[in-house]
């Protein structure tokens, strides 16, 4: 996108829209009122002839012209704003962290952790979704943080290993019994009329799981599919069938025996998360923070 007569503060002012997700927020950081931050933006979405927000209910939503310019000026302002050794305005509330990542493991484990720097006063904007659209949304500079199932290719992003998740093959008490008698000399023949409680229709976690632990694909459809994790423990844990589940996300249902782990192979499927952020330092020092701390953390997960 080009835009006729360049005006830094007017850039200034649409990254701390794109950042905060408001006019609102972004008048709160730059110590302006948001009357101005609204002209301001419009006064740029003029001169580049292109519609930067969807205004919404609550905040606004970056269009792709606004995510493409937020990516190519993010870095040279945050590098400006370091030599000129420009510090938050006194009184402006701290900008949020945008962390994004698997709704299951946010909820479950990584928010409750965050809960002492939120104590603290470190202010998160939390996104959910699969990893390869939140990659993107990093690359654009949508996202500070995203915790990735897979690590991402190329050289365009930083990745660090933050934790490993066991898969296992649960289900209820109603099917447990007769299938862990039937598993170890049937093998996976056994759950042929088992209903299979799935996260997708590729079955993509249990199908790792048939490659990894019988040795061969994985040949049958889903019963159910559900895109959270927590509905197909859910299911499972009602006896509407099996399913192939990390291991974190169910272990108080497999410690009270409302769910069974029909198998436990000395060598279980494991898969390995990444906390990923764009090259360079952010200049919200509340990014660094988090990330420390979520790197700590992993630790006892």
């Amino acid at each position: 996108m080009d835009i006729p007569s360049l005006d830094l503060n007017l850039l200034r002012t649409f990254l701390a829209v794109h950042r905060s997700g408001s006019f609102t927020g972004a008048a709160r950081l730059l110590g302006l009122s948001q009357p101005t931050v609204t002209t301001q933006m419009r006064t740029l979405e003029r001169l580049s002839g292109r519609e930067l927000f969807e205004r919404l209910p609550r905040g606004v939503a970056p269009t792709p012209v606004a995510d493409e310019l937020a990516a190519r000026i993010a870095a040279p302002l945050d590098e400006l704003a370091a030599v000129a050794g420009t510090e938050p305005l006194e009184g402006a509330r701290p900008e949020p962290v945008h962390l994004a990542g698997p709704a299951e493991f946010l909820c479950t484990t990584v928010l409750p952790a965050l809960a002492p720097l939120v104590t603290e006063g470190v202010r998160l904007r939390v996104a959910t979704g699969l990893t390869e659209p939140l990659l993107d949304e990093l690359r654009a500079g949508r996202h500070d943080l995203v915790i990735a199932t897979t690590r991402p290719r190329g050289r365009t992003l930083d990745a660090v290993p933050l934790s490993d998740e066991e898969f296992v093959l649960v289900a209820a008490p109603v099917w447990a019994e007769p299938l862990t008698d039937r598993l170890p000399t049937e093998g996976p023949a056994a759950l042929h009329s088992v209903p299979l409680i799935s996260y997708a229709d590729d079955l993509p976690i249990a199908r790792r799981y048939w490659r990894h632990v019988f040795g061969r694909r994985l040949s049958c459809t889903a019963a159910v599919t559900v895109p959270d994790l927590r509905g197909v423990v859910a299911a499972v844990a009602a006896g509407a069938g099996f399913g192939v589940l990390p291991r974190y996300l169910c272990e108080d249902l497999l410690a009270s025996g409302a769910l069974v782990a029909l198998l436990e192979p000395q060598d279980p499927p494991i898969n390995t998360g990444f906390l990923v952020q764009r090259p360079g330092a952010s200049d919200n020092p509340a990014v660094a923070r988090v990330r420390e701390f979520l790197l700590r953390s992993a630790r006892t997960w």
